[in-house]
């Protein structure tokens, strides 16, 4: 266009980009003194207690369980009726550290329970319909164990494995049961997909014995799903800037990447990429390459086991950013 510089005729481009009018729409901007550092576990319980105070009435605090060191796993709640399950109000849980020494993910949780509340004291009208309709369960360290390990040592001397496996050696993040292979083998007997009842696919006894290979904070993990009737919930990592959507399981044996879409396939799909396209580089087609994997194809989502196999994940969307 005449009289632009070049800087500014691509300033022009982005702003007139109906991709980026979307994220400026939605984008929730913030005065809030939030707090932004790395909380050890001592900061972590302390910075809950302090959201607790000054929102009472719409959160509340509780464990699910402990580490294998005995540190408490605890979780924060946000609802109009803390406490309270109420008929036809979905429960949404995000979770994080699962790997002790992948901060982002924890400190992501504890900013947003901040932000939440402070929106709310302030009258945020999206806020406020959100927390109203929704009950909503932030766990912010699944894994405290390992991140304390990672936090004394330092960045500069831990390196990537020290404090990313639970106390007794175990990635949590692949350490829940198999169901893909057990939904799979009832198909193949019968032959036909539709017969076999998807919807609850009890977890294995041998599982649940005292012997399995199962980290006490898997199992807590377990107890908790299984006491909230969660409808949906994501999962924090530290890596890849990306969102990964079911099955992170191949169906094909001999492969290591191959798509397998769950039966609800389009659902997921939908809400990984209406995560994605609100978050600024994850669709930014100009985005550098992490590693060698180009997750533009898909504008910043990807079918788990198109990237890698993994059996025995927390089954529902993973949320890998950088």
């Amino acid at each position: 266009l005449p009289g632009l510089s070049g800087t500014s005729y691509m300033t022009l481009l982005w702003l007139l980009n109906p991709n980026n009018y979307y994220h400026r729409r939605n984008e929730m901007m913030t005065t809030d003194n939030l707090d932004f550092k790395h909380h050890n576990y001592k900061e972590m319980r302390q910075l809950m207690k302090v959201v607790n105070e000054m929102c009472p009435n719409i959160t509340r605090i509780y464990n699910i369980g402990k580490s294998h060191q005995g540190l408490k796993l605890y979780a924060v709640e946000i609802s109009d009726n803390p406490g309270e399950h109420e008929v036809g109000e979905p429960e949404f849980r995000y979770m994080a550290g699962a790997h002790g020494n992948e901060v982002l993910g924890r400190e992501l949780l504890l900013l947003l329970m901040q932000f939440m509340c402070q929106e709310y004291l302030a009258g945020n009208s999206r806020i406020k319909r959100l927390i109203e309709d929704t009950r909503i369960h932030l766990l912010p360290s699944i894994n405290p164990d390992g991140y304390e390990k990672a936090y004394e040592v330092g960045s500069e001397l831990g390196g990537w494995s020290l404090g990313r496996w639970t106390e007794d050696g175990i990635d949590i993040n692949n350490n829940f049961p198999d169901l893909n292979t057990l939904l799979w083998e009832a198909e193949d007997r019968w032959k036909v997909q539709k017969k076999v009842p998807n919807h609850h696919i009890p977890i294995p006894d041998w599982y649940l014995s005292e012997n399995a290979t199962v980290a006490v904070e898997t199992r807590a993990v377990i107890a908790w799903m299984e006491k909230n009737p969660f409808v949906l919930g994501g999962n924090l990592q530290g890596g890849e800037l990306v969102v990964a959507y079911p099955y992170d399981m191949v169906r094909s044996t001999w492969k290591t990447q191959e798509h397998t879409p769950t039966p609800d396939d389009h659902v997921f799909r939908w809400l990984a990429y209406s995560y994605a396209s609100t978050h600024r580089l994850m669709t930014d087609a100009w985005r550098r390459v992490c590693h060698t994997e180009d997750f533009q194809k898909e504008d910043g989502t990807v079918n788990g086991a198109s990237w890698h196999t993994v059996a025995g994940s927390k089954c529902f969307p993973h949320f890998y950013k950088i």
